[in-house]
């Protein structure tokens, strides 16, 4: 699993004409999940993502986490985030998991970030077209995947 996070001020997410989620101060955070994703990635991520230090203490040091501060997240599928784009100038999304696949590990990682954070999580709509709007607080972002923990 790849994530993208990204340290908001304020993150939105819409399908067509509806807004779906809205967050004030948090993270917004993309997942991209491939064939060899488990749960144990699922696991992995969602406490890195409830427990990654992003937010600034009293001293403007980035001491504290998305749970620390009280801040919301929402988790947006990104199939994108396994383009291979080595041969070409066409991505191949060849490592991206299918829906059936792709959509239980998706659910997980909401279900145990919930669990790790003490509250809901807003999400976008998998597998539909989403515009994503977002004030980047920093700019902070990282990029986290599963498969390199060192």
């Amino acid at each position: 699993m790849k994530l993208v996070i990204q340290r908001v001020l304020e993150a939105s997410v819409a399908v067509g004409d509806e807004a779906i989620a809205k967050i004030g101060h948090g993270l917004l955070v993309f997942v991209g999940i491939e064939t060899a994703d488990t749960l144990t990635d699922v696991q992995w991520l969602s406490n890195k993502i409830a427990n990654i230090r992003l937010f600034d203490d009293r001293e403007a040091i980035p001491n504290l986490s998305v749970k620390d501060i009280d801040g919301e997240v929402i988790l947006v599928s990104q199939f994108t985030l396994h383009a291979r784009t080595k041969k070409g100038h066409r991505p191949s999304y060849i490592d991206a998991a299918r829906p059936e696949q792709a959509i239980p590990l998706y659910e997980a990682l909401i279900r145990q970030l919930e669990q790790d954070l003490g509250k809901p999580v807003q999400t976008g709509k998998f597998g539909r077209q989403m515009q994503v709007s977002l004030v980047n607080e920093g700019p902070v972002t990282i990029l986290i995947d599963s498969k390199n923990k060192h």
